[in-house]
């Protein structure tokens, strides 16, 4: 108990509450190393933290790190960046996390367009499949823009 990390937190609790929310986002989709490591440096307060840094406070192997860095990268969540005058790296979460992974859904949500309009094409509009993919195409453009908007709200209202 008591200040184990040098903060006046409690490491073990604070470990304890990495493992819950990995959890949570394990239950949500994520794959659980990533929902791990992103936790971590989530948790850490200067958001970044090197491969051995993340091994030894999650008590994992460096491939696993490396693995769920990559998925973490390619998900455009963490970043990496070299350490001045060394070779290592230090992955970093980025400062408004959840608002850009948001602002990227925008893109994902473009190719799901573009793909369900050559789905509509394909199946002919007046089918039933045709139908159903063309509605999937409204849902996606209309949350397009709604996304957009509430981005835009968030922004407004951040001091």
């Amino acid at each position: 108990m008591g200040d184990e990390d040098g903060t006046g937190r409690d490491a073990a609790v604070v470990a304890e509450f990495v493992e819950r929310f990995a959890t949570v986002l394990v239950d949500a989709g994520f794959p659980r190393m990533p929902a791990r490591v992103f936790t971590a440096l989530l948790t850490a307060d200067s958001g970044r933290l090197t491969a051995a840094e993340l091994g030894e406070l999650l008590q994992v192997s460096p491939a696993a790190v490396s693995g769920a860095v990559r998925y973490l990268a390619q998900v455009e969540l963490v970043g990496r960046e070299r350490e001045p005058g060394s070779r290592r790296e230090r992955y970093r979460v980025h400062d408004h996390v959840w608002y850009e992974a948001t602002a990227n859904r925008d893109r994902t949500l473009v190719r799901w367009e573009s793909s369900l309009a050559e789905g509509v094409r394909a199946l002919g509009p007046d089918t039933p499949a045709g139908r159903r993919l063309a509605e999937s195409l409204e849902f996606f453009a209309f949350l397009r823009v709604e996304l957009r908007q509430m981005m835009e709200r968030w922004r407004a209202s951040r001091p």
